[in-house]
């Protein structure tokens, strides 16, 4: 297959012989240099629509092992590409040669001054530093839509902006110094006294060669007019050449050249930022208009309001927001023709400015011609719902996209004046292309609009029409005075096209500035400058094949990636989706050595070590469920024995838990060096996989769920969950969550039914992560009739104590068929009933803690139970802490016993912050999440109910 129409999966052998080992050896470990198929393909994909396969992937622990990566790089012809989130969407973060993993890393985040200022590495994820800048009222200047998963270093390297910032909160504007990495090895801090006199004397040539570059524009009227015409708006095509005009040192000429250069300059291993006032008030409204020539032409009375951020869709872009799950009501009820809309936000340090400002907007948008009136608010949840349908708007277009099409995001800026125009001139070229449901949104206000084409991008008239397309589209925009690229970087994707949009003495000014700090030209080659003026049609990636419903319309952009508890381990939920594909993909092409590479890692680094937390799903904008997925494809591999085994456990469940317990019980009197050789044993004869790996510090089993009914009328039906009775309480002494959270309701005087036969019932969740199809029928089966009888038929709702098992719950009630009139059965969580029902016929007056820890689960988060929870805590605690690094714990269960390498890792950042914490207790929801804290922290952790029972139960003199 030939460049130009794009590439198998397989075309790009692995690094061997000595070049491997002189990449392994500017590293402290060879597991730090990685050449398997899977590590390969699993890295290669980003968010764009190009594909390469690197021959290795590096993960160095420190900027003097990427100097030194660096120095081989350029030594060895060998193409080095940097990567942190991987959400590029310009085909900057993909590589043929050696792709170099500086996120995982490189995730430190230290506040200055009150933070007024931030130290931050590459690694960290713009929703992390801003959680981290929160207390002090602050925040990152740049709010690029995709904070979620962009980190610091691609927002760094590509001058990423976003709704709000602008030109003025950027990276380029609140740099204030950096560590920047050069091809050569030179590291220098900006920020260090004698750093213009180290650069000076270690980089002469570069040294010199800027300052020389800076005295050539700025003797040029043309160039100096130019350069300030083109960075006077948003701007990202070629380099910052700003940075020639702004400064005079030619080490910060330098470090504002790094600021989106897209990794071919050299590494910023660390930068300081000036933060800005993260303002506390806010109030949002989207306003329909009849088209984009409305939208249009009501934009500059809303930016001379005062309006903080003007976000554009058009008619297609609220199509497909009306499919998400979060549907704003102003856009569920509209029945979309030829609409657009503006999401307009205000934002203020006080709540009175605010008032004004929403009054103000509210008679403003009267006066626009709307299609419905304007509806302006503050409250938390409508204005989520409003930025999840803008947020996540490219990964939902691009997921509704026609089956075997590729998405291709566009990103350019124009005078404002002439956003109205240029927007309509890219609907005739859509319509002269042929490209259907095109999509336009973005930055009203900047006069910056990203848009979607949707194609296969494979065969010659395909490419042909694009080509052609494009060369349209570059004509509009320059004809316009505008730029080619506002935010999302050059890339691979607009490298073609810099020389026109430059002329050719800039660029041939930016070709020196390469030249200067890359000799080689190994530093990510083809990106920003290439002179083949074809190069956007090479590397185009192939329109992936379809693997499984709950993932096809997965575009790799990388949301998912943060939130996932084996990140740091093996796969993330976009690289187990996109290594499938890839195997998939060499099975079609008849790549069999490919596909049977993939595969023999895939089990163990795909499906073993996947928690199947479904926390994926929290932070993907299309709702994709990796995890379901997984389970998926642990039902297509569970073997005849295992499902018979399953099913077997599934109709004597109630022995299998009691057993369970019974054992642990036994182990925990039995010095650990006589259980664990046989433990270790056993799975290695049964597999690690089945068997689960015992731990010293596992508690004794718990008691048996059942209880007699009670003697009056129940309130509620109890369904204590069944791992409560394999795992005892955290303490020795106390009475454990069942009987706990039964003596609280005693105490509010609240009845509870714990259903008869309620031993042998189950949630379900055993038998659906292992993928166990029979077993799981049978047991939702079995406790759907035992709940029919206890609650009479719908009457009573139900209760249950540990978030996964309330999760479970909602899943067996999903599964069962409604007779006509029948009431569906309810189930609430232990820790809302307790903040609903029970905390207001407790009263106060116990003593509270000085402090906890609380650790929320993955089903927390799903079942929205968080701010029940943090009530909860805080009525038992002054002080109530969430870690900064809190995420799944990775236990899911017992895949924490047989994998415990996944709880060890998922828990690792959250743990450094709970030591330094020192909380007084440590608390969470889910007896299994206990365990994994518990394990990782040192500390007992507890259910957060449990903890209340006792400080009531003092109070009351019951204890």
């Amino acid at each position: 297959m030939s460049e130009r129409t794009g590439q198998t999966v397989g075309d790009t052998r692995a690094l061997s012989g000595q070049l491997l080992q002189d990449i392994t050896g500017a590293m402290r470990a060879p597991e730090q240099t990685r050449t398997r198929a899977l590590d390969r393909h699993a890295n290669a994909h980003d968010a764009s629509h190009f594909l390469l396969i690197p021959q290795a992937v590096a993960v160095p622990e420190n900027a003097a092992e990427v100097a030194k990566l660096m120095v081989v790089s350029a030594a060895r012809g060998l193409p080095l590409t940097l990567r942190s989130g991987g959400t590029s969407l310009s085909g900057q973060a993909v590589s043929g040669g050696l792709l170099v993993d500086v996120r995982k890393n490189f995730r430190a985040i230290d506040v200055l001054d009150g933070g007024a200022r931030v130290r931050v590495q590459p690694g960290v994820t713009v929703r992390d530093l801003n959680a981290r800048l929160l207390r002090y009222g602050r925040k990152f200047g740049p709010d690029p839509a995709s904070e979620a998963a962009c980190t610091i270093g691609g927002v760094v390297a590509n001058n990423s902006s976003g709704m709000a910032c602008g030109t003025t909160d950027n990276a380029y504007r609140t740099l204030e110094s950096l560590t920047l990495v050069l091809p050569s090895g030179t590291v220098i801090d900006t920020a260090a006294p004698d750093a213009s006199a180290r650069l000076r004397s270690l980089e002469p040539e570069l040294f010199a060669g800027l300052g020389e570059l800076a005295e050539r524009v700025r003797n040029n009227p043309a160039s100096r007019a130019a350069i300030e015409r083109q960075f006077a708006m948003k701007n990202t095509m070629g380099y910052g050449l700003n940075s020639l005009l702004d400064f005079e040192d030619p080490v910060d000429i330098l470090a504002h050249l790094l600021v989106g250069s897209e990794g071919t300059l050299g590494f910023v291993a660390e930068a300081v930022f000036r933060t800005v006032p993260r303002l506390a008030h806010a109030t949002s409204g989207l306003l329909v208009f009849k088209d984009l020539q409305a939208a249009n032409t009501a934009l500059p009375a809303l930016v001379d309001s005062g309006a903080a951020t003007v976000e554009l869709m058009d008619a297609l872009a609220l199509r497909v927001g009306q499919g998400l799950s979060q549907v704003p009501g102003v856009v569920r009820d509209l029945k979309v023709h030829n609409h657009a809309a503006l999401l307009v936000e205000y934002q203020s340090g006080n709540a009175a400015e605010l008032a004004d400002l929403n009054a103000a907007a509210v008679v403003l948008a009267g006066t626009l011609g709307l299609q419905s009136p304007a509806e302006f608010s503050s409250d938390s949840t409508v204005r989520a719902e409003l930025w999840h349908l803008r947020k996540g708007l490219y990964t939902s277009v691009a997921g509704a996209r026609p089956p075997g099409t590729t998405a291709l995001l566009e990103d350019v800026v124009v005078p404002v004046p002439a956003l109205a125009r240029t927007c309509l001139e890219l609907n005739t070229l859509f319509t002269k292309y042929r490209y259907e449901n095109s999509v336009i949104f973005g930055h009203a206000k900047d006069g910056n609009i990203h848009f979607m084409l949707t194609d296969r991008f494979a065969s010659q008239d395909e490419l042909d029409r694009y080509e052609a397309f494009t060369e349209d589209m570059v004509d509009v925009v320059l004809a316009e005075g505008g730029s080619l690229k506002a935010e999302h970087g050059t890339g691979r994707v607009m490298a073609p096209f810099v020389r026109r949009q430059y002329g050719d003495e800039l660029y041939e000014v930016m070709r020196r500035i390469k030249a200067l700090c890359d000799p080689a030209g190994m530093l990510n080659p083809g990106v920003i400058l290439d002179d083949d003026v074809k190069a956007h049609l090479r590397h185009i990636k192939m329109a992936p094949p379809e693997v499984d419903p709950e993932v096809d319309r997965c575009v790799s952009c990388g949301y998912c990636e943060p939130v996932c508890p084996s990140k740091n381990l093996t796969l993330t939920p976009r690289q187990r989706i996109v290594t499938l594909r890839d195997m998939a993909a060499a099975r079609r092409d008849g790549d069999v050595a490919l596909a049977d590479a993939l595969a023999a890692d895939y089990d163990y680094a795909g499906v073993d070590t996947c928690a199947v937390d479904g926390m994926c799903q929290t932070a993907c904008p299309v709702d994709i469920n990796t995890g379901t997925l997984v389970k998926h494809l642990r039902t297509e591999a569970a073997g005849t024995v295992e499902n018979a085994v399953w099913g077997a456990a599934a109709k004597h469940w109630g022995s299998v838990t009691q057993g369970a317990g019974l054992a642990l019980g036994v182990a925990a009197k039995v010095p650990a060096a006589v259980v664990l050789p046989v433990n270790k044993l056993g799975r290695k004869v049964l597999g690690e996989d089945t068997l689960p790996l015992y731990s010293a510090e596992l508690p004794a089993g718990g008691k048996a769920r059942r209880r007699p009914a009670p003697a009056g009328g129940a309130a509620a039906v109890y369904f204590p969950a069944c791992v409560n009775v394999m795992f005892g309480p955290a303490e020795a002494g106390t009475a454990g969550v069942q009987a706990s959270f039964e003596q609280l309701c005693a105490a509010a005087g609240v009845e509870l039914l714990v259903p008869e036969g309620i031993d042998s019932a189950c949630c379900g969740t055993p038998w659906s992560s292992k993928g166990m199809a029979a077993g799981l029928t049978g047991m939702h089966q079995r406790t759907l009739k035992l709940l029919r009888a206890a609650t009479r038929d719908g009457e009573l709702e139900i209760i249950c104590d540990a978030s996964s098992c309330t999760e479970g719950l909602l899943h067996t009630l999903e599964s069962e068929v409604l007779a006509p009139g029948q009431k569906p059965l309810r189930v609430v969580d232990a820790v809302a009933f307790t903040a609903e029902r029970l905390l207001p016929l407790l009263g106060e007056g116990w003593a509270r803690l000085d402090s906890l820890a609380l650790h929320p689960t993955c089903s927390s988060v799903r079942l929205g139970l968080n701010a029940a929870l943090t009530q909860v805590a805080g009525a038992v605690a002054e002080s109530v802490q969430v870690p900064d690094g809190w995420g799944c714990c990775g236990f899911a269960g017992d895949r924490g016993m047989l994998h415990p390498e996944l709880t060890a890792s998922a828990t690792a950042a959250q743990a450094a912050d709970v030591v330094a914490m020192d909380a007084t207790a440590h608390a969470s929801c889910n007896r299994t999440c206990e365990l994994g804290m518990s394990r990782a922290t040192g500390e007992n952790y507890r259910h957060v109910v449990e903890i209340l029972a006792d400080a009531v139960a003092v109070h009351a003199g019951r204890k």
